[in-house]
């Protein structure tokens, strides 16, 4: 029929919309019930399946936009990973563990709308719009995900994201789980994004580092994923995946209900989870100390210094 195909190629044209970087991209935002009611007005009724085929047709298909497009390239990230994959190779074969650490989306505490479907007896109704002057706090999930032994632990901010914040986190993660996990442990690999708390470039957490390594009398090597590269740090598709899955569509009234929520995250390949809450307030602002620059106590790898480096503590 081709006046059909006509018309519901006419339909489309005014709700079609494309990527001005690539001609092939198409997409509607009409839903085939709308195709199929105007396609009825312009004379050619037709039934939901036949508007589906002639979608087929024409190469519509329903997708999710999918973040895979790289914002940028740096020219050493193929040495950095291979610098990575040897350093795993190394702890793994060793009594040392390994540990990926990184900052998860801070939610807002209170009747905020959550994306995501539960089976619920009654209409759940939440503010609109979101306005943060209406939150009872915030949470910030800060993670540590231990690859040998596949077991997640979160800290939950209720403050700031910073150094210090992600040092104390993996500080309490250190001394509830990991000494004893590992009592023959000499030195740690911390794997981490180049942004955020961490940042690869900031002077602050190396300093809030060698503390750490003071404090625990260990010695903390830090590789940094290059940047652009966040997603290929295991702790955002081990263990941040299910915990997103594990809160989908839950309004998080208290702190102590994201707790609940993130200890029940389980995976068929046994990963399991814990959970504390860590209340302390953060100070944004901080300044490295005065002589820290001059005499400080990091050593830089030989190769990719920017992205490898250890906190050695003075005992070692």
């Amino acid at each position: 029929m081709p006046e059909l195909g006509e018309n519901f190629l006419g339909v489309l044209e005014d709700y079609t919309a494309g990527d001005p970087m690539r001609e092939g991209v198409r997409w509607t935002n009409l839903t085939q019930q709308e195709i199929g009611e105007r396609l009825t007005a312009a004379g050619t009724p037709v039934s939901r399946p036949v508007v589906k085929d002639l979608l087929r047709k024409h190469q519509y298909v329903k997708r999710k936009a999918q973040k895979a497009q790289v914002m940028g390239h740096h020219p050493d990230r193929n040495a950095q990973f291979e610098n990575i994959a040897q350093l795993k190779q190394t702890y793994l074969a060793s009594e040392n563990p390994i540990v990926s650490m990184d900052t998860k989306k801070k939610e807002l505490v209170g009747n905020f709308y959550r994306p995501g479907q539960l089976y619920t007896q009654e209409v759940v109704k939440t503010f609109d719009p979101d306005f943060p002057s209406a939150a009872l706090g915030v949470v910030i999930p800060h993670g540590l995900y231990d690859l040998k032994r596949n077991v997640g632990h979160v800290n939950l901010g209720t403050s700031h994201d910073t150094s210090e914040f992600a040092c104390d986190s993996l500080r309490r993660w250190w001394e509830s789980q990991g000494q004893a996990a590992y009592p023959r442990a000499t030195s740690l690999l911390l794997l981490c994004d180049s942004g955020g708390s961490n940042s690869a470039r900031q002077y602050l957490f190396k300093e809030d580092l060698h503390r750490l390594a003071e404090g625990l009398g260990l010695e903390i090597r830090v590789a940094h994923y290059p940047s652009y590269a966040s997603k290929y740090n295991p702790i955002e598709h081990r263990l941040f995946s299910h915990l997103t899955r594990a809160c989908q569509g839950v309004i998080l009234y208290t702190i102590d209900l994201v707790k609940e929520l993130m200890e029940k995250a389980k995976t068929k390949t046994g990963l399991c989870v814990t959970v504390d809450i860590l209340d302390k307030v953060y100070r944004t602002g901080r300044k490295v100390a005065d002589n820290f620059k001059q005499h400080m106590p990091i050593l830089f790898d030989p190769v990719l210094p920017n992205w490898n480096y250890r906190a050695v503590p003075s005992s070692a």
